[in-house]
C-alpha cells in the first residue's frame, strides 16, 4: 500500500508542475507510466489528478471568474474559444483515435516541434491586453490552437500561450488566457474520465483522495510562481527543456 500511495504522489507532483507550465502533464505521464512499472488503476488516478488541477486553477483565479460571470461578453468569450476543443476532444475519445496518439515517437516529436514554434512566437515583447484586446477572432485563433492539445507532447497551456503570443499579447496576459481555456478543457476531461468509471463502479477511495489533494497543492503553486517568473523571463527555458526531453525520447526510440 505504500508504494502505490508513492506512486500517486510522483504522478501528483509531475501533473501538478507540468500541466499548467509549456511542457505537456499528459506526455509525462504517458512516458512515466510507460517506463515504469505501476501498479495503480491509472485512469482512476488520472481523472482524479486533473480534478485536482482544476479545483487549483478555480480557486486562484476565483476573483476572476466572479468578474467573468459578471462580463458576459468575457464568459462568452471563454466558452467559444473552449468549443473546438471539447468538440474535437469528445469526437477523439469516443472513437478512440486519442490512443493512437499514445505513442513515444509521436510525443517526442510534438515535444520538439511545438517547442520550436513557442521559441519563434516567444521572441519578441508585445503589448496586447486581456482585457482590452481579446476578441471573437483572437479566441477562436487560440481555441482551434488549443485542439492541437489533444496531440500527447504538445501541451495545452504552450500551445494556448504560443497562440497568444502570435498575437502579439504580452506574456502575462497570454499565460493568463491559457489558464482560464484550462478549466472547461479540465472540466471536460474530467467528465470524459468520470464517464468511462462509472461502466468500472468506481468508489472514491483514499487514494482518488490523495490524488486530488496533492495535485491541487502543486498546481496552485506552480501557477503562482509561472505568473511571477514570465513578467521577469522569457520562456526559454521551457523550449530547452523540451528540447532535452525531445533528445532523450528520440535515443530511447532509435538508438
Amino acid at each position: 500500500m505504500i508504494s502505490i500511495y508513492l506512486e500517486t504522489f510522483i504522478l501528483a507532483l509531475i501533473q501538478g508542475i507540468s500541466e499548467f507550465i509549456p511542457v505537456s502533464s499528459t506526455a509525462h505521464l504517458i512516458i512515466v507510466s510507460k517506463l515504469s512499472e505501476f501498479e495503480i488503476r491509472f485512469l482512476e488516478i488520472d481523472i482524479s489528478l486533473h480534478f485536482g488541477s482544476l479545483l487549483a486553477i478555480v480557486f486562484y483565479f476565483r476573483s476572476d471568474l466572479i468578474n467573468i460571470f459578471k462580463n458576459k461578453n468575457l464568459f462568452l468569450l471563454i466558452i467559444f474559444g473552449s468549443l473546438p476543443l471539447i468538440i474535437f476532444g469528445y469526437v477523439v475519445f469516443e472513437t478512440g483515435i486519442i490512443n493512437l496518439f499514445r505513442d513515444i515517437k509521436i510525443i517526442a516529436w510534438a515535444t520538439l516541434l511545438f517547442g520550436i514554434l513557442l521559441l519563434y512566437a516567444d521572441r519578441f515583447k508585445f503589448n496586447k491586453n486581456f482585457k482590452k484586446d481579446l476578441n471573437l477572432k483572437n479566441i477562436l485563433f487560440i481555441g482551434l490552437f488549443q485542439v492541437l492539445a489533444l496531440i500527447p507532447g504538445t501541451s495545452r497551456s504552450g500551445i494556448t500561450i504560443t497562440a497568444a503570443r502570435l498575437l502579439n499579447f504580452n506574456r502575462f496576459d497570454s499565460a493568463k488566457i491559457s489558464f482560464l481555456l484550462s478549466i472547461p478543457a479540465l472540466l471536460g476531461a474530467s467528465f470524459l474520465g468520470l464517464k468511462d468509471l462509472t461502466i468500472q463502479n468506481f468508489e472514491l477511495s483514499k487514494i482518488a483522495i490523495f490524488s486530488i489533494c496533492f495535485p491541487f497543492v502543486f498546481s496552485y503553486l506552480t501557477i503562482k510562481y509561472f505568473l511571477i517568473f514570465i513578467k521577469k523571463f522569457s520562456l526559454k527555458v521551457f523550449v530547452y527543456y523540451r528540447i532535452f526531453l525531445s533528445g532523450l525520447l528520440f535515443i530511447f526510440i532509435y538508438i
